[in-house]
């Protein structure tokens, strides 16, 4: 869920390095092709729909050759990248165990809804007050909108991978209440400022 600045610094430094001039030369290609014929064509020939008519198109169909497989390849080969990357994570010991067929045949559970909170425990009752009451000014839709993101974004990070799915819920739901609530104590929400 969240990258260090590293990683991030060296994605921004590769867009600047590459990307930047590879869009501006696109971005000039396309001006000068459409000025000598209409824009949809020069859509049609970079995408290799068409065949080209005139020296501005054939750089086009060339550079459409060149790049859209490549970006495709480039996309799909950070996201395979990434997926190994979480599966590296989870330790040899928790991969290769075999689950019983109890927990198998069990159906994923749910995050949990906050208003059976409201007549819970004192610590369920103190984490209402503070995120539904105080946070989001007693707009429970929202409240419960924002615990469902934070709980979901939280589950996919890589510190709850080795664990089973329900354990991991139970888990990251314990761990969410405990920070909703000091976030709420400052009188913030993390899902509010993330989406802003």
């Amino acid at each position: 869920m969240w990258r260090s600045r590293k990683a991030l610094g060296g994605t921004t430094q590769w867009i600047i390095d590459w990307g930047l001039p590879m869009a501006v030369a696109m971005g000039a290609l396309f001006v000068f092709a459409a000025r000598a014929d209409n824009p949809l064509a020069v859509y049609k020939v970079f995408t290799l729909i068409d065949a080209p008519e005139h020296v501005l198109l054939w750089v086009a169909s060339l550079l459409g050759w060149l790049l859209v497989p490549a970006i495709i390849g480039g996309f799909a080969g950070h996201i395979i990248a990434q997926r190994i990357s979480s599966v590296k994570a989870i330790s040899t010991n928790s991969m290769f165990t075999r689950r019983p067929l109890s927990r198998r045949l069990r159906p994923p559970g749910l995050i949990d809804d906050l208003g059976p909170y409201f007549h819970g425990t004192y610590a369920q009752q103190e984490f209402i007050d503070a995120w539904v009451r105080v946070v989001h000014r007693n707009d429970w839709t929202r409240a419960q909108d924002h615990w469902e993101v934070f709980v979901r974004d939280l589950m996919s990070t890589q510190q709850y991978a080795h664990l089973d799915r329900h354990e991991c819920l139970r888990q990251v739901q314990n761990a969410g209440r405990i920070v909703l609530m000091l976030s709420g104590r400052t009188g913030g929400c993390i899902v509010c400022d993330r989406r802003r």
